[in-house]
């Protein structure tokens, strides 16, 4: 039995902590939200009173944390992480943040003496609950190594992209290619149905041709053709439009750092940006079906 110390119990959080609890490990959680520890309990992990309470034992500490700027200050703060860790702890960063950041908490950890690795997950709410997410990891081999025990519990699709924030390479660089691959899908999709071919029919023919892609035939976003899509809830969110936003607008930020050319990126960035604005970005992702749709 490992000690783990979990830190951030939201949607994703929450059911990876539980996972590795229910894998036998001692799990202390920690968030900010009382209602999260309670959850957590409730789940078989053991709610800490303060981050320190939660890393001061513990042989691995994994965070899922909103943004860069929260990653670094709960690692590198007066009162975090680096300072209350013992010896030897292996870290494991499953945040989507900046690659940046990224880099550079794994370096301040190396040079502390710590193990580290960067590893976004992909999978959404219902992956962490039944541990079937991918793992996208950056850092050392040795140190991805000794994680894949604890990844083999929360994920089934394990992945080492290289070094330190390759893993959020990785993240950034898929969700950018699915937030346009599903606009081009909605588009695709409105323009059948305004010259009279019906969702239905279209995704028949489309699903077995050169456009099929995963947004189609997986998530469709015109209601009917996949009844388990959010589509067919009103688009109810799996993974919000606010959360592909966040992914966009940080690939538009390491497109620029890195130089590269990602002109439909950026397209696709303004579109979700204008979900934003309409106050619709609590809807799924495949929401922007009604903005392409004019229907808001």
């Amino acid at each position: 039995m490992t000690v783990i110390g979990f830190i951030g119990l939201g949607n994703m959080g929450a059911g990876m902590a539980a996972n590795l609890a229910k894998a036998g490990h001692d799990v202390r959680a920690f968030d900010l939200s009382e209602a999260a520890l309670i959850k957590a309990s409730e789940a078989g992990c053991r709610p800490a009173e303060s981050l320190a309470d939660c890393v001061n034992d513990a042989d691995v500490v994994v965070t899922m944390l909103p943004a860069g700027k929260h990653v670094r200050a709960v690692y590198e703060g007066g009162d975090g992480i680096f300072k209350h860790a013992k010896d030897g702890a292996l870290f494991i960063d499953s945040s989507t943040i900046d690659v940046d950041s990224a880099r550079h908490v794994i370096s301040e950890a190396t040079l502390k003496g710590f193990a580290m690795i960067d590893a976004p997950v992909s999978g959404g709410v219902g992956g962490a609950a039944a541990g079937t997410l991918t793992f996208m990891c950056g850092g050392e081999r040795g140190s991805f190594e000794k994680a894949r025990p604890y990844l083999d519990i929360m994920g089934q699709n394990i992945f080492h992209a290289g070094g330190a924030g390759n893993g959020q390479v990785a993240k950034i660089a898929n969700n950018m290619l699915l937030g346009i691959h599903m606009i081009g899908t909605c588009e695709a999709f409105n323009l059948a149905e305004k010259l009279g071919l019906d969702a239905q029919t279209f995704y028949d023919i489309s699903s077995t041709a050169s456009g099929q892609n995963w947004s189609m035939t997986s998530y469709c976003p015109a209601p009917g053709p996949v009844q388990s899509a959010p589509s067919n809830r009103d688009y109810q969110a799996g993974f919000t439009a606010a959360m592909m936003l966040k992914d966009m607008r940080l690939s538009q930020e390491a497109a620029k750092s890195a130089g590269a050319s990602t002109p439909l990126g950026a397209h696709s960035e303004t579109l979700y940006a204008a979900m934003e604005a309409a106050g619709q970005d609590g809807l799924d992702f495949s929401g922007i079906m009604r903005l392409i749709k004019d229907d808001f």
